[in-house]
């Protein structure tokens, strides 16, 4: 196991006094905890932890195809693990119907954006995964995993007043304005189960020990929720062999994430 380096991203929409697991001083109000990966080695996923006290920007990832025209080595697909939501937790992914890609510009140019978005109060559990071309923003009251393509390739196309730049015109031809269906949705439960098999990343929710996994892993990062797993404590993560991954165990939760390309 080789422990990744832990940076800690203070945002203004961010939590102050998160749980302990993390170490973080309490008056810290922090956003986002990401993962660094070994000098020398790129890592194709990423895992980051993040935690909300109001709505993110309304937004959306082109795909690879689309992101490699553009000079980036991949697009974003995502997904997120509900670890915790308050009483006003909500996420909107997709739209309430379809929308017209120059009837949402406008929508975003305006502020309407917000009510065509599909707002949903999710549960703790819920496992969302978020394709590319997906319009989505996470709401308050959340604490959530978020296991991702690795690239910083984000386009705003609504923030709420705050002084970042938006990218509309980047996004016209990216976004899918229309409800949000996708068949690996779920809720993690009590029991082991493979939640992503491909085509960028593999997720597995672990409960004591991993569900059965597929033979093709690569670059495989362990994320403790509640237990410790070896050496490597709930809020870090641990790149380690995918051999090794299949003989895990511990007496709670934890995540492994995998990179299939």
């Amino acid at each position: 196991m080789e422990k990744l380096a832990t940076k800690i991203v203070d945002k203004p929409w961010g939590r102050r006094g998160i749980d302990s697991r993390f170490g973080v001083e309490p008056d810290r109000q922090v956003g986002e905890i990401w993962f660094e990966p070994p000098s020398g080695h790129d890592l194709d996923v990423m895992a980051k932890y993040l935690f909300t006290t109001e709505r993110l920007s309304i937004q959306v990832h082109p795909n690879d195809a689309t992101a490699r025209e553009r000079g980036y080595p991949r697009g974003k697909d995502e997904c997120w693990v509900v670890l915790d939501a308050a009483d006003d937790a909500e996420l909107g992914i997709g739209t309430v119907r379809d929308v017209d890609p120059q009837d949402l510009m406008r929508a975003a140019k305006d502020g309407s954006i917000v009510e065509l978005m599909d707002w949903k109060r999710p549960q703790k559990g819920d496992f969302i995964y978020n394709p590319a071309g997906t319009i989505h923003a996470l709401g308050p009251g959340l604490t959530v995993l978020e296991i991702q393509q690795a690239v910083d390739l984000t386009y705003r196309l609504y923030d709420y007043g705050r002084p970042r730049d938006l990218h509309l015109d980047e996004a016209a031809d990216v976004v899918e304005a229309r409800p949000h269906h996708n068949d690996l949705d779920t809720n993690v439960g009590e029991a082991s189960k493979l939640l992503v098999d491909g085509p960028h990343f593999g997720v597995a929710w672990c409960v004591k020990e991993p569900p059965e996994l597929p033979a093709r892993m690569r670059d495989v990062q362990l994320l403790p929720i509640d237990c410790p797993v070896g050496i490597v404590k709930p809020g870090e993560c641990a790149l380690i062999d995918a051999g090794a991954a299949r003989t895990l165990m511990c007496e709670g939760r934890f995540i492994l994430a995998w990179s299939t390309e």
